[in-house]
Protein backbone atom coordinates (compact mmCIF):
# COMPACT_ATOMS: atom_id res chain seq x y z
CA UNK A 1 0.00 0.00 0.00
CA UNK A 2 1.23 3.67 -1.13
CA UNK A 3 1.83 5.71 2.05
CA UNK A 4 -0.30 8.86 1.98
CA UNK A 5 1.70 12.42 1.32
CA UNK A 6 0.68 12.94 5.33
CA UNK A 7 2.06 9.67 6.34
CA UNK A 8 5.28 10.07 4.27
CA UNK A 9 5.86 13.45 6.37
CA UNK A 10 5.15 11.90 9.47
CA UNK A 11 7.89 9.72 8.80
CA UNK A 12 10.28 11.70 7.78
CA UNK A 13 9.91 14.30 10.95
CA UNK A 14 9.75 11.16 13.41
CA UNK A 15 13.76 10.63 11.63
CA UNK A 16 14.63 13.73 12.45
CA UNK A 17 13.19 14.87 15.21
CA UNK A 18 13.22 11.04 17.68
CA UNK A 19 16.73 11.78 18.60
CA UNK A 20 16.24 14.93 19.94
CA UNK A 21 12.74 14.10 21.47
CA UNK A 22 14.33 11.17 23.32
CA UNK A 23 17.15 12.87 24.67
CA UNK A 24 14.82 15.93 25.60
CA UNK A 25 12.79 13.85 27.30
CA UNK A 26 15.39 11.86 29.15
CA UNK A 27 17.02 14.19 30.58
CA UNK A 28 13.35 15.20 31.76
CA UNK A 29 12.16 11.97 33.00
CA UNK A 30 15.89 10.40 33.96
CA UNK A 31 14.81 7.01 32.03
CA UNK A 32 16.01 6.32 28.39
CA UNK A 33 13.37 4.00 28.40
CA UNK A 34 10.44 6.01 29.92
CA UNK A 35 11.32 8.67 27.34
CA UNK A 36 11.30 6.32 24.47
CA UNK A 37 7.63 5.23 25.27
CA UNK A 38 6.95 8.80 25.90
CA UNK A 39 8.24 9.67 22.22
CA UNK A 40 6.21 7.34 20.96
CA UNK A 41 3.08 7.83 22.24
CA UNK A 42 3.82 11.61 21.05
CA UNK A 43 3.93 9.66 17.60
CA UNK A 44 0.79 8.01 17.63
CA UNK A 45 -1.02 11.25 18.26
CA UNK A 46 0.52 12.45 15.60
CA UNK A 47 -0.40 9.68 13.47
CA UNK A 48 -4.18 10.10 14.49
CA UNK A 49 -3.97 14.11 14.25
CA UNK A 50 -2.02 15.27 11.82
CA UNK A 51 -3.98 13.41 8.52
CA UNK A 52 -7.16 15.25 9.76
CA UNK A 53 -5.40 18.85 11.09
CA UNK A 54 -2.34 18.79 8.57
CA UNK A 55 1.39 18.68 9.75
CA UNK A 56 2.08 21.68 11.72
CA UNK A 57 4.53 24.47 10.88
CA UNK A 58 6.54 23.29 13.81
CA UNK A 59 6.50 19.39 14.17
CA UNK A 60 9.60 18.63 16.31
CA UNK A 61 7.80 21.30 18.82
CA UNK A 62 4.43 19.73 18.34
CA UNK A 63 5.78 16.60 19.50
CA UNK A 64 8.05 17.83 22.27
CA UNK A 65 4.57 19.25 24.14
CA UNK A 66 2.35 16.51 23.37
CA UNK A 67 5.19 14.02 24.77
CA UNK A 68 5.82 16.55 28.33
CA UNK A 69 2.04 16.51 28.56
CA UNK A 70 1.75 12.51 28.45
CA UNK A 71 4.72 12.52 31.02
CA UNK A 72 2.84 14.19 33.43
CA UNK A 73 -0.03 11.88 32.87
CA UNK A 74 2.17 8.44 33.10
CA UNK A 75 4.24 9.90 36.18
CA UNK A 76 0.88 11.20 38.16
CA UNK A 77 -0.77 7.78 37.02
CA UNK A 78 1.82 5.90 38.27
CA UNK A 79 0.99 3.73 41.81
CA UNK A 80 4.45 4.28 43.01
CA UNK A 81 5.17 7.65 42.73
CA UNK A 82 7.96 8.88 44.74
CA UNK A 83 8.34 12.45 45.84
CA UNK A 84 10.86 12.97 42.99
CA UNK A 85 7.76 11.91 40.21
CA UNK A 86 5.51 14.22 41.79
CA UNK A 87 8.47 17.39 41.66
CA UNK A 88 8.79 16.39 37.90
CA UNK A 89 5.42 16.78 37.11
CA UNK A 90 4.87 20.34 39.09
CA UNK A 91 8.12 21.01 37.02
CA UNK A 92 6.88 20.22 33.70
CA UNK A 93 3.56 21.56 34.36
CA UNK A 94 5.20 24.91 35.25
CA UNK A 95 7.51 25.07 32.52
CA UNK A 96 4.91 24.28 29.87
CA UNK A 97 2.85 27.24 31.37
CA UNK A 98 5.84 29.53 30.86
CA UNK A 99 5.08 28.28 26.94
CA UNK A 100 8.97 28.81 25.82
CA UNK A 101 8.60 29.88 22.04
CA UNK A 102 10.89 27.47 21.10
CA UNK A 103 10.63 24.40 22.19
CA UNK A 104 13.73 22.97 19.49
CA UNK A 105 16.04 26.05 21.18
CA UNK A 106 15.62 25.14 24.32
CA UNK A 107 16.75 21.19 23.79
CA UNK A 108 20.08 22.31 22.46
CA UNK A 109 23.22 23.69 24.28
CA UNK A 110 26.72 23.49 23.30
CA UNK A 111 28.65 20.54 25.38
CA UNK A 112 26.03 20.07 27.13
CA UNK A 113 23.74 18.37 24.71
CA UNK A 114 21.10 16.30 25.26
CA UNK A 115 22.11 13.91 22.31
CA UNK A 116 25.27 13.68 23.96
CA UNK A 117 23.88 13.02 27.18
CA UNK A 118 22.11 10.33 25.83
CA UNK A 119 24.98 9.02 23.90
CA UNK A 120 27.13 8.87 27.13
CA UNK A 121 23.82 7.18 28.99
CA UNK A 122 23.16 4.89 26.52
CA UNK A 123 26.80 3.84 26.38
CA UNK A 124 27.27 3.48 29.95
CA UNK A 125 29.78 0.40 30.97
CA UNK A 126 26.89 -0.94 33.25
CA UNK A 127 25.60 -2.58 29.76
CA UNK A 128 27.67 -4.59 26.99
CA UNK A 129 29.19 -3.43 24.08
CA UNK A 130 26.89 -4.76 21.58
CA UNK A 131 23.56 -3.77 23.98
CA UNK A 132 25.38 -0.01 24.40
CA UNK A 133 25.71 0.23 19.90
CA UNK A 134 22.37 -1.29 19.86
CA UNK A 135 20.81 1.02 22.14
CA UNK A 136 22.42 4.23 21.02
CA UNK A 137 21.50 3.45 17.17
CA UNK A 138 17.85 3.01 18.35
CA UNK A 139 17.21 5.89 20.45
CA UNK A 140 19.94 8.67 18.93
CA UNK A 141 19.94 7.63 15.20
CA UNK A 142 16.13 6.59 14.92
CA UNK A 143 17.15 2.76 13.09
CA UNK A 144 14.58 0.21 13.33
CA UNK A 145 15.70 -3.22 14.97
CA UNK A 146 16.25 -4.49 11.28
CA UNK A 147 18.64 -1.71 10.18
CA UNK A 148 20.86 -2.12 13.36
CA UNK A 149 20.56 -6.13 12.97
CA UNK A 150 22.19 -5.54 9.57
CA UNK A 151 24.71 -3.18 10.49
CA UNK A 152 25.73 -5.69 13.21
CA UNK A 153 24.94 -9.02 10.85
CA UNK A 154 23.06 -10.90 13.63
CA UNK A 155 19.20 -11.31 13.79
CA UNK A 156 16.10 -9.35 14.89
CA UNK A 157 15.45 -10.69 17.52
CA UNK A 158 18.74 -10.82 19.12
CA UNK A 159 18.85 -6.81 18.80
CA UNK A 160 15.29 -6.68 19.96
CA UNK A 161 16.56 -8.36 23.06
CA UNK A 162 19.70 -6.40 23.72
CA UNK A 163 17.74 -2.99 23.79
CA UNK A 164 15.30 -4.01 26.04
CA UNK A 165 17.24 -5.75 28.50
CA UNK A 166 19.70 -2.67 27.88
CA UNK A 167 17.14 -0.10 29.11
CA UNK A 168 15.88 -2.27 31.82
CA UNK A 169 19.75 -2.63 32.87
CA UNK A 170 20.38 1.48 32.55
CA UNK A 171 16.33 1.65 34.72
CA UNK A 172 17.65 -0.96 36.97
CA UNK A 173 21.14 0.49 37.89
CA UNK A 174 20.24 4.34 38.31
CA UNK A 175 22.18 5.65 35.29
CA UNK A 176 22.61 9.53 35.46
CA UNK A 177 21.95 11.35 32.50
CA UNK A 178 25.09 13.12 31.96
CA UNK A 179 27.88 13.52 30.40
CA UNK A 180 30.70 12.13 32.36
CA UNK A 181 34.12 13.65 33.04
CA UNK A 182 37.67 13.21 33.78
CA UNK A 183 38.84 9.75 33.63
CA UNK A 184 35.53 7.61 33.06
CA UNK A 185 34.95 9.96 30.53
CA UNK A 186 38.43 9.02 28.72
CA UNK A 187 37.12 4.88 29.48
CA UNK A 188 33.86 5.34 27.99
CA UNK A 189 34.99 7.43 24.40
CA UNK A 190 35.92 3.79 22.56
CA UNK A 191 32.00 2.66 22.65
CA UNK A 192 30.39 6.24 22.30
CA UNK A 193 33.07 6.75 18.71
CA UNK A 194 32.01 3.34 17.51
CA UNK A 195 28.46 4.35 17.70
CA UNK A 196 28.95 7.59 16.57
CA UNK A 197 30.73 5.68 13.44
CA UNK A 198 27.82 3.22 13.10
CA UNK A 199 25.24 6.40 13.11
CA UNK A 200 27.18 7.43 10.57
CA UNK A 201 27.51 4.86 8.20
CA UNK A 202 24.24 4.44 8.59
CA UNK A 203 23.16 7.94 7.02
CA UNK A 204 26.60 7.56 4.13
CA UNK A 205 25.09 4.12 3.42
CA UNK A 206 21.66 3.88 4.42
CA UNK A 207 21.04 -0.18 4.64
CA UNK A 208 17.48 -0.53 3.49
CA UNK A 209 14.81 1.77 1.79
CA UNK A 210 14.36 3.70 -1.31
CA UNK A 211 17.63 6.15 -0.51
CA UNK A 212 20.97 5.70 -1.33
CA UNK A 213 21.90 7.96 1.70
CA UNK A 214 20.22 9.50 4.72
CA UNK A 215 22.25 12.63 4.96
CA UNK A 216 20.61 13.37 8.47
CA UNK A 217 22.27 10.62 10.34
CA UNK A 218 26.14 11.99 8.64
CA UNK A 219 25.02 15.45 9.94
CA UNK A 220 23.99 14.46 13.53
CA UNK A 221 27.01 12.01 13.95
CA UNK A 222 29.42 14.44 12.32
CA UNK A 223 27.71 17.12 15.06
CA UNK A 224 28.42 14.67 17.72
CA UNK A 225 31.90 14.18 16.77
CA UNK A 226 32.81 17.66 16.70
CA UNK A 227 31.10 18.30 19.93
CA UNK A 228 33.14 15.19 21.31
CA UNK A 229 36.57 16.68 19.77
CA UNK A 230 35.83 19.52 21.66
CA UNK A 231 35.02 17.51 24.87
CA UNK A 232 38.40 15.45 24.66
CA UNK A 233 41.23 16.94 22.93
CA UNK A 234 44.03 15.24 23.57
CA UNK A 235 42.53 11.75 22.42
CA UNK A 236 43.58 10.67 18.70
CA UNK A 237 40.85 8.97 17.84
CA UNK A 238 38.43 11.03 18.13
CA UNK A 239 40.18 13.55 15.87
CA UNK A 240 40.83 10.51 14.11
CA UNK A 241 37.21 9.74 13.67
CA UNK A 242 35.78 13.80 12.85
CA UNK A 243 38.87 13.25 10.09
CA UNK A 244 37.21 10.02 8.64
CA UNK A 245 33.79 11.62 8.54
CA UNK A 246 34.60 15.23 7.46
CA UNK A 247 36.30 13.44 4.08
CA UNK A 248 33.47 10.69 3.84
CA UNK A 249 30.81 13.46 3.96
CA UNK A 250 32.85 16.05 1.68
CA UNK A 251 31.87 13.20 -1.04
CA UNK A 252 27.95 13.10 -0.35
CA UNK A 253 27.22 15.34 -3.49
CA UNK A 254 28.97 13.20 -5.84
CA UNK A 255 27.39 10.23 -4.59
CA UNK A 256 24.43 10.09 -6.32
CA UNK A 257 22.86 10.88 -9.97
CA UNK A 258 20.27 12.90 -10.59
CA UNK A 259 17.53 10.69 -10.20
CA UNK A 260 19.07 9.59 -6.73
CA UNK A 261 21.11 6.69 -8.02
CA UNK A 262 24.51 5.60 -6.77
CA UNK A 263 27.20 6.51 -8.08
CA UNK A 264 30.22 4.67 -6.65
CA UNK A 265 34.03 6.27 -6.04
CA UNK A 266 35.59 5.87 -8.99
CA UNK A 267 32.97 7.14 -11.25
CA UNK A 268 32.07 10.46 -9.15
CA UNK A 269 33.01 14.17 -10.12
CA UNK A 270 35.33 14.92 -8.29
CA UNK A 271 34.87 18.64 -8.47
CA UNK A 272 31.56 17.91 -6.89
CA UNK A 273 33.75 17.03 -3.59
CA UNK A 274 33.21 19.68 -0.77
CA UNK A 275 36.65 21.16 -0.19
CA UNK A 276 35.46 22.41 3.16
CA UNK A 277 35.04 19.46 4.17
CA UNK A 278 38.00 17.64 2.58
CA UNK A 279 40.25 20.32 4.27
CA UNK A 280 38.72 19.91 7.56
CA UNK A 281 39.32 16.33 7.59
CA UNK A 282 43.00 16.16 7.01
CA UNK A 283 43.65 19.17 9.38
CA UNK A 284 41.53 16.80 11.95
CA UNK A 285 43.93 13.92 10.55
CA UNK A 286 47.10 16.18 11.23
CA UNK A 287 45.64 16.19 14.99
CA UNK A 288 45.65 12.86 15.45
CA UNK A 289 48.98 12.26 13.90
CA UNK A 290 50.37 15.11 15.97
CA UNK A 291 48.72 13.84 19.44
CA UNK A 292 50.43 10.07 18.46
CA UNK A 293 47.77 8.47 16.88
CA UNK A 294 48.35 7.68 13.01
CA UNK A 295 48.26 4.22 14.18
CA UNK A 296 44.90 3.94 15.43
CA UNK A 297 41.86 2.40 13.53
CA UNK A 298 39.67 5.58 12.82
CA UNK A 299 43.29 7.36 11.94
CA UNK A 300 44.04 4.55 9.88
CA UNK A 301 41.13 4.83 8.28
CA UNK A 302 40.70 8.29 8.12
CA UNK A 303 44.26 8.12 6.08
CA UNK A 304 43.08 5.64 3.38
CA UNK A 305 40.03 8.09 2.92
CA UNK A 306 42.69 11.43 2.46
CA UNK A 307 44.73 9.09 0.09
CA UNK A 308 41.41 9.24 -2.04
CA UNK A 309 40.67 12.47 -1.53
CA UNK A 310 44.04 13.84 -2.35
CA UNK A 311 43.98 12.13 -5.51
CA UNK A 312 42.77 15.06 -8.81
CA UNK A 313 41.38 12.31 -10.68
CA UNK A 314 40.31 8.23 -9.51
CA UNK A 315 43.41 7.33 -11.61
CA UNK A 316 46.21 9.08 -9.32
CA UNK A 317 45.04 7.16 -6.04
CA UNK A 318 47.66 6.14 -4.60
CA UNK A 319 46.70 1.88 -4.08
CA UNK A 320 49.73 0.59 -2.65
CA UNK A 321 49.87 3.06 0.08
CA UNK A 322 45.73 2.27 0.74
CA UNK A 323 47.03 -1.74 0.87
CA UNK A 324 49.59 -0.72 3.06
CA UNK A 325 47.19 1.29 5.17
CA UNK A 326 44.83 -1.41 5.05
CA UNK A 327 47.65 -3.73 5.99
CA UNK A 328 48.25 -2.10 9.39
CA UNK A 329 44.32 -1.48 10.05
CA UNK A 330 44.30 -5.42 9.69
CA UNK A 331 46.81 -5.94 12.70
CA UNK A 332 45.54 -3.66 14.43
CA UNK A 333 41.75 -4.58 14.59
CA UNK A 334 41.07 -7.68 12.60
CA UNK A 335 37.91 -8.08 10.49
CA UNK A 336 36.39 -9.67 7.50
CA UNK A 337 34.87 -6.70 6.29
CA UNK A 338 38.31 -5.09 6.89
CA UNK A 339 39.97 -8.31 5.57
CA UNK A 340 37.23 -7.33 1.90
CA UNK A 341 38.30 -3.70 1.65
CA UNK A 342 41.93 -4.52 1.97
CA UNK A 343 41.05 -7.08 -0.95
CA UNK A 344 39.52 -4.16 -3.43
CA UNK A 345 42.71 -2.15 -2.57
CA UNK A 346 44.31 -5.00 -3.66
CA UNK A 347 43.02 -5.09 -7.08
CA UNK A 348 43.50 -1.41 -7.76
CA UNK A 349 46.99 -1.97 -6.76
CA UNK A 350 48.18 -5.40 -8.40
CA UNK A 351 45.19 -6.47 -10.96
CA UNK A 352 42.14 -8.27 -9.75
CA UNK A 353 43.53 -11.99 -8.97
CA UNK A 354 45.29 -10.88 -6.67
CA UNK A 355 41.90 -9.49 -4.75
CA UNK A 356 40.01 -12.34 -6.01
CA UNK A 357 42.19 -14.35 -3.83
CA UNK A 358 41.31 -12.64 -0.93
CA UNK A 359 37.70 -12.38 -1.25
CA UNK A 360 37.51 -16.46 -2.29
CA UNK A 361 38.88 -17.03 1.29
CA UNK A 362 36.44 -15.03 2.56
CA UNK A 363 33.70 -16.96 1.22
CA UNK A 364 33.22 -19.59 4.08
CA UNK A 365 33.58 -16.79 6.80
CA UNK A 366 30.07 -17.19 9.03
CA UNK A 367 29.72 -13.41 9.46
CA UNK A 368 29.77 -12.51 5.72
CA UNK A 369 27.07 -15.24 4.89
CA UNK A 370 23.82 -12.34 4.32
CA UNK A 371 26.68 -9.38 3.71
CA UNK A 372 25.59 -8.31 -0.07
CA UNK A 373 29.14 -6.30 -0.38
CA UNK A 374 30.56 -10.06 -0.90
CA UNK A 375 28.89 -11.43 -4.00
CA UNK A 376 29.20 -7.34 -5.12
CA UNK A 377 33.02 -7.37 -4.90
CA UNK A 378 33.57 -10.82 -6.32
CA UNK A 379 31.84 -9.58 -9.04
CA UNK A 380 33.30 -7.48 -9.89
CA UNK A 381 36.71 -8.61 -9.85
CA UNK A 382 35.41 -11.70 -11.87
CA UNK A 383 34.16 -9.46 -14.75
CA UNK A 384 37.47 -7.54 -14.63
CA UNK A 385 38.80 -11.10 -15.16
CA UNK A 386 36.14 -11.61 -17.98
CA UNK A 387 34.53 -14.31 -15.92
CA UNK A 388 31.60 -13.19 -17.08
CA UNK A 389 29.26 -16.04 -16.28
CA UNK A 390 30.16 -15.96 -12.64
CA UNK A 391 30.15 -12.14 -12.39
CA UNK A 392 26.71 -12.14 -13.08
CA UNK A 393 25.12 -14.65 -10.49
CA UNK A 394 27.22 -12.99 -7.87
CA UNK A 395 25.78 -9.23 -9.29
CA UNK A 396 22.88 -11.41 -8.77
CA UNK A 397 23.36 -12.64 -5.71
CA UNK A 398 24.07 -9.17 -4.40
CA UNK A 399 21.21 -7.53 -5.50
CA UNK A 400 19.20 -10.25 -3.60
CA UNK A 401 20.48 -9.67 -0.46
CA UNK A 402 20.41 -6.04 -0.03
CA UNK A 403 17.80 -4.01 1.56
CA UNK A 404 18.91 -0.76 -0.28
CA UNK A 405 16.27 -0.17 -3.31
CA UNK A 406 19.17 2.05 -5.33
CA UNK A 407 21.81 -0.30 -4.17
CA UNK A 408 19.68 -3.36 -5.70
CA UNK A 409 19.15 -1.46 -8.76
CA UNK A 410 22.63 -0.91 -9.20
CA UNK A 411 23.63 -4.58 -9.03
CA UNK A 412 20.56 -5.37 -11.13
CA UNK A 413 21.98 -3.31 -14.01
CA UNK A 414 25.29 -4.68 -13.53
CA UNK A 415 23.81 -8.16 -14.22
CA UNK A 416 22.05 -7.35 -16.85
CA UNK A 417 24.64 -5.28 -18.68
CA UNK A 418 26.81 -8.55 -18.72
CA UNK A 419 24.00 -10.29 -20.50
CA UNK A 420 23.69 -7.22 -23.29
CA UNK A 421 27.52 -7.63 -23.29
CA UNK A 422 26.86 -11.68 -24.39
CA UNK A 423 25.02 -10.94 -27.01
Amino acid sequence: MTASPTQRAIDAVWRIESARLIAGLARIVRDVGLAEDLAQDALVAALERWPRSGVPDNPGAWLMATAKHRAIDVLRRSATLERKHEELARELEARLAAAAPDLDAALDDHVGDDLLRLVFTTCHPVLSTEARIALTLRLLGGLTTAEIARAFLVSEATVAQRIVRAKRTLAEAHVPFEVPDGGELAARLSSVLEVVYLVFNEGYAATAGGDWMRPALCEEALRLGRILAELAPQEPEVHGLVALMEIQASRAGARTGPSGEPVLLLDQDRGRWDRVLVRRGLAALERAEALGGAFGPYALQAAIAACHARAPVAAETDWVRIVALYDALAQLAPSPVVELNRAVALAMAFGPAAGLAVVDSLTSEPSLRAYHLLPSVRGDLLERLGRLDEARAEFERAAALTRNVRERDLLLDRSRYIVMQRR
